[in-house]
């Protein structure tokens, strides 16, 4: 059986970080953007699995061909974060983790479908790396 794919929204450093961490650990990782800058970020670091929307056209938002299990979406903008959310809820019935440095969005993100909030002013957030296992070969 296939795992599921941990799918973020890393459109800033913490979340680039995120990413690097989980890629090291060989972890089934698919990067969600909204442009091309993003997108050639992502594919940088090695990501192999890209998945480009337009937030602002829902009729756009196909569920992607494989199974998508936690999702972390690191905030850069509250409405971006908004639209990722209503996106990916209706993709996965895993939790869904917002990283925010902001205090107040808090119960928006909630009402929108997520799991967790979680406040991190720094670019340090390997600690949610802990209950994702490396896999072996």
């Amino acid at each position: 059986m296939e795992e599921d794919c941990i799918l973020i929204a890393a459109p800033n450093q913490a979340g680039l970080n995120f990413v690097r961490l989980l890629l090291s650990k060989r972890r089934n990782v698919a990067v969600l953007v909204n442009n091309k800058t993003e997108e050639k970020r992502a594919r940088k670091l090695g990501t192999v699995q890209v998945i480009r929307v337009k937030t602002e056209d829902e009729k756009t938002w196909r569920i992607p061909e494989f199974r998508i299990g936690r999702v972390f979406i690191f905030e850069t903008t509250l409405t971006l974060t908004c639209r990722y959310l209503q996106l990916c809820r209706q993709w996965t019935s895993s939790p869904i983790i917002v990283i925010t440095p902001e205090r107040h969005p808090r119960m928006i993100y909630k009402g929108l479908g997520a799991t967790y909030v979680i406040h991190s002013g720094s670019c340090e957030v390997g600690f949610l790396a802990n209950g994702i296992p490396e896999t072996g070969d």
